[in-house]
């Protein structure tokens, strides 16, 4: 069954890496968020294709997808709905209009555009897959994805994400500028304005059943420990000096659910070392939160991760030493 899934998502891949060329691990990593239900934060300067993958993510999987483009003026009920007030059966009363938040895949386009106000609605919809408006509760299409875009926040007319709705995001993904060989058949096989054409793979209940297959690859009990131990070491150690607030229990439950989606995407019935070593920077990072000090000197959350996982060993030796000094 495994390899069946695996055969199936390959040929996902290949779809993709036709829409992006040259961003092959970039690809892999959407896909894991998927096939861990997660949502995904992807960043880079504009025009680099985070736009076109997201579409061409819904078309290879004949998701509905529904954009908004995020801007300073835009109000939560853009995004969720609103109420209007209409005439039925003689009577006049509030209907709520859907927003485009009720989509398979919600692409949140330069979403750090707009105000915190804004960006908050989508905290109740990403957590927990429905919308509350006026007091009552709006169930969201199964499945349901948020892939986010952001600019730098160096660049001018960008807000900082809420440390609340980060964590919501299982990844965050920076998007690199191409090389040369990248640039020369981007200009060979696109023009400005063509979308590329991309096959159906497959459908939307089968993505429901590879993200169920997900979960079911064994996730061996030392793993698990190890991604306990590098969670923890976010909040205390040498290698979190700086750090003012460590990941939360829910990365840790990310780190896993991506470990997870990892091994099957390689056609492995088990989660391993290397899986959470690999996906570690984009669960943990974006988790970590620096104080002024730290930011000042020019450190980066990704550079805290990758301490952690250089001081952080694969095998927790605490027991060993209990055993040790006990005997002596």
């Amino acid at each position: 069954m495994t390899g069946e899934v695996s055969s199936k998502l390959l040929q996902l891949r290949k779809a993709l890496n036709n829409v992006l060329y040259g961003q092959e691990d970039l690809v892999d990593k959407v896909l894991i968020g998927l096939l861990s239900r997660g949502h995904l934060l992807l960043e880079g300067l504009p025009g680099l294709g985070k736009t076109e993958l997201v579409k061409g993510l819904a078309r290879t999987l004949s998701l509905e997808a529904k954009r908004v483009q995020f801007t300073p003026d835009l109000l939560p009920g853009d995004i969720t709905g609103n109420p209007v007030l209409q005439e039925i059966d003689g009577r006049r009363q509030f209907v709520f209009q859907k927003g485009p938040i009720f989509a398979n895949l919600l692409l949140a386009d330069e979403i750090n555009r707009a105000s915190p106000k804004t960006q908050s609605a989508l905290l109740e919809a990403m957590q927990e897959r429905k919308v509350t408006v006026m007091g009552e509760t709006h169930e969201l299409p199964a499945p349901f994805f948020v892939l986010a875009t952001q600019n730098p926040i160096e660049l001018e007319g960008t807000y900082p994400l809420p440390e609340a709705q980060l964590d919501r995001f299982l990844f965050k993904l920076q998007v690199p500028r191409n090389s040369v060989p990248v640039l020369q058949k981007i200009i060979l096989n696109r023009e400005i304005g063509q979308e590329p054409e991309v096959a159906t793979v497959m459908s939307a209940d089968d993505l429901i059943g590879f993200c169920d297959a997900a979960r079911q690859i064994h996730l061996p009990e030392s793993v698990a420990n190890y991604i306990a131990r590098l969670v923890d070491a976010t909040h205390e150690g040498p290698a979190a000096a700086g750090v003012k607030f460590g990941a939360s229990p829910r990365a840790a439950l990310a780190l896993a659910a991506a470990s997870r989606s990892a091994a099957l995407l390689a056609g492995r019935p088990n989660a391993s070392f290397e899986d959470v070593e690999a996906l570690a920077v984009p669960v943990l990072a974006h988790r970590v939160v620096l104080d002024y000090t730290a930011r000042l000197s020019g450190l980066h959350s990704a550079d805290v991760v990758q301490a952690i996982l250089k001081a952080t060993p694969r095998q927790d030796k605490a027991p060993a030493d209990v055993f040790k000094a006990a005997k002596v």
